[in-house]
Parts: C-alpha cells; structure tokens; sequence
C-alpha cells in the first residue's frame, strides 16, 4: 500500500500579505475579530488582520506554514485572531556568511530556508519581498514546482491574489 501524497506548502509571511502597510494609515481599516479588541500591550497592527484570511487560507489546497519573523508568535497573535489552527512554523537559523554572499547577489534571506524546508515538496511562498533573482534561485535548486508570489504590502492579500494561488495549487493535482 502506497501512501497519499503530501499536499503541497504554502509559506506565509505576515507583514505585508496578513498586515498591510506602506499606505496612508487611515486607508487601513479596523478589523473586528472573535477575540476583541486589542489589550493596551498588542502590536496596534493586529487590528489591519482581515479575519476572512483565515477562512481564504484555509480552504487552499495546501500545508499553510508560517514563514515570517513573527516566527511562534504568529500561532498565538495572527492565527486565533483570523481562525487558524496552530501551523507549523519555519525557524530561521543564525546569520551566517552565506547570508552576506546572498544578499550581495540580492537572493533574500529566507530562499535558501524555505526550499531545504520544502524537501522537494511543491510549495508556494506569499512575501512581499520575493524578487525574480529569488525565483531564478528556487527554479535552479528546488526539484518540484514553486511559485514564489509577491503581495503587494501597500494592499496585502487580495481576492486576485487567493485567485491565483488557488489556481497554481489546483494544477498540481
């Protein structure tokens, strides 16, 4: 007996995709969510989370896997505000002269993670710093399909935006 297989990733960050920014502050609406309103202590960013993110993400066909600098974070603060389980998370290792090398090149500090994460797994990564050298980086040593999609910060996930990811995702199958 052959197992099924695995679901391809999508890699998540949060600023930018889930936390717009780059505008006019008050083009950013207030987002009520199931928890309330924020605590005098929370990022005041957390209200710009569109709680429908959860339910849009979760019905992709994928592994969503946080890949953001919120890092553990994003399970307690971003996920049960927008509905999401607990995802897994990718932990970035510790600066290293790789890293001076790849930036000088312009390949962005999380490519190299993401793609020995994947494990030759087909993945998606929704940034909104993915540049075409990345692209090229990731076509060049990543064995299966990705898509590396750039969000526009200033908006963040639009209804274009799950449009097109739903529709890479469903061609693998």
């Amino acid at each position: 007996m052959t197992g099924s297989p695995q679901r391809p990733l999508l890699f998540l960050d949060v600023d930018g995709p889930l936390i717009p920014f780059g505008a006019a502050p008050e083009q950013y609406p207030a987002h009520a969510t199931c928890l309330g309103p924020l605590d005098g202590d929370a990022n005041p960013l957390l209200a710009r989370l569109d709680p429908e993110h959860g339910p849009r993400l979760a019905a992709l066909p994928c592994e969503v896997v946080w890949a953001t600098t919120w890092m553990a974070d994003a399970n307690e603060c971003i996920a049960p505000r927008i509905g999401l389980p607990q995802l897994a998370v990718v932990v970035w290792p510790e600066p290293s002269d790789i890293d001076d090398q790849d930036e000088w090149n312009g390949l962005h500090w999380k490519t190299r993670t993401l793609v020995d994460w994947a494990a030759g797994r087909p993945f998606v990564w929704v940034d909104d710093e993915v540049t075409d050298t990345d692209r090229a980086w990731v076509a060049a040593h990543h064995p299966a399909n990705a898509l590396l999609y750039r969000v526009d910060p200033r908006h963040g996930l639009t209804d274009r935006d799950y449009a097109v990811l739903d529709s890479w995702l469903r061609q693998l199958f």
